[in-house]
């Protein structure tokens, strides 16, 4: 669905239709309706595209887009990246939309550009869509849509979602009371664990899993980076992530990881436990594997209601983990955050997260990076060469399919070739 935010429309079909297309058979479908989301104004500090999402998401399942197409559109989209806009055309299965796209325009050339594509191809998709009235110009008329919704990207706030559904958005300040909706502070437990002749306590509220997980966030290099820069002012303030939390680092790309060593920001993320653990679907599709056993065996004895942070796209009860009833959608860099101060019954805009060796505590605010850092080091660690080197040859396929024999005749319908 991400190939949504570069104008190429596409959505997941059933297996029916794919086999129906596979052989060459029909699928005959409706016209859908097609819903304008107009987007006005920029992001402000401190909102990342994941806060926007989760606010798109939000406001679309309450308008009610099943079923339909949603466009975006307004003088708001100059304004996105092309990987904020395929955030947000990620997440239409979130908000029930058959598809959500952006129009084609330069960022989607300079996408082609930076991910080091043919000079040839880049000219053939600009010359063919701004021949078919595809591309996106300054001052061309609103398209006329079956029905509209708007936002104001600077009403857009960092922020959750959770406990349980993606659409179930909450500002940021609001996350420990919403936690206390699900388990009040009066109510809540907490049992002490022996670790390596040390001893922590878990309770209700503790952040047992922290997981930059692979989805669309961790395809976005301003939220990854902003994740990495988190980590190393943390790390510089000698902060570290609580004993009884399980991160990991799952990016979308191998070039994600490419650019976090360019940056110099891959030894403070794994000074704070998030080591690349691989490139597919991870903790969003309950891929984390067990919690250690002396925490499982902790919240599972005292049916503790324990919470996980992750940077996916879903967030039911019981998919991410089964000892897991709380999970909270958030981006990269609040899913740091919360591996540092273990708890999300916590107010990060007013309370430390943590405390340093010096006894000072140490506020969010302290080691968020601005806007222009982030801008900064996107503009000086993701390279076109970064691209080739991964990709350059994957769809010539592996070794194995390389060297497999094609049957000839015309037993298959193949002529060998």
């Amino acid at each position: 669905t991400m190939i949504n935010g570069i104008g190429v429309v596409g959505w997941g079909v059933g297996g029916i239709e794919a086999e129906a297309c596979m052989l060459g058979q029909p699928v005959s479908m409706l016209l859908p309706p097609v819903v304008g989301f107009k987007l006005t104004g920029k992001l402000p500090a401190g909102a990342t595209a994941t806060d926007l999402v989760l606010k798109v998401t939000e406001m679309l399942r309450k308008k009610g887009v099943v079923g339909k197409f949603v466009e975006y559109y307004g003088p708001g989209v100059k304004a996105l990246s092309l990987a904020d806009r395929a955030t947000i055309a990620n997440m239409a299965p979130e908000y029930g939309a058959t598809v959500g796209f952006f129009p084609i325009d330069e960022a989607s050339l300079d996408y082609l550009r930076m991910s080091n594509r043919p000079a040839e191809l880049i000219a053939l998709v600009e010359a063919y869509t701004k021949d078919q009235g595809l591309f996106l110009t300054a001052g061309a008329p609103d398209p006329v849509y079956t029905d509209t919704i708007e936002l104001d990207l600077g009403d857009v706030v960092p922020a959750l979602a959770g406990p349980k559904r993606p659409q179930d958005r909450i500002d940021l300040p609001d996350v420990k009371k919403n936690f206390h909706t699900v388990v009040p502070a009066e109510n809540q437990r907490s049992v002490a664990v022996a670790r390596n002749g040390s001893s922590f306590d878990v309770k209700d509220g503790s952040v047992v899993i922290a997981a930059i997980t692979s989805c669309t966030n961790t395809s976005n290099p301003s939220v990854m980076l902003a994740a990495g820069l988190v980590a190393k002012k943390a790390v510089a303030r000698g902060l570290k992530a609580k004993p009884w939390v399980k991160t990991s680092l799952a990016p979308g790309s191998k070039v994600a990881t490419e650019y976090f060593e360019d940056a110099g920001l891959l030894p403070a993320l794994e000074e704070l436990g998030f080591h690349v653990v691989g490139y597919g679907c991870t903790t969003c599709i309950g891929n984390s594997g067990p919690l250690p056993e002396d925490v499982g065996g902790a919240v599972s004895s005292q049916k503790l209601t324990v919470a996980a942070v992750l940077s996916g796209n879903r967030n039911f009860e019981g998919r991410v983990n089964p000892l897991v009833r709380a999970n909270y959608l958030a981006s990269p860099p609040l899913v740091v955050a919360y591996a540092i101060a273990g708890r999300v019954d916590i107010d990060l805009t007013t309370e430390p997260i943590g405390v340093d060796p010096g006894g000072k505590d140490v506020f969010l605010a302290d080691i968020w990076p601005t806007n222009e850092e982030v801008e900064a080091t996107v503009k000086q660690s993701v390279r076109g060469e970064m691209f080739q080197r991964q990709y350059a040859e994957v769809f010539q396929g592996d070794a194995n399919w390389r060297n497999m024999k094609v049957p000839t005749g015309d037993a298959y319908g193949w002529d060998g070739a």
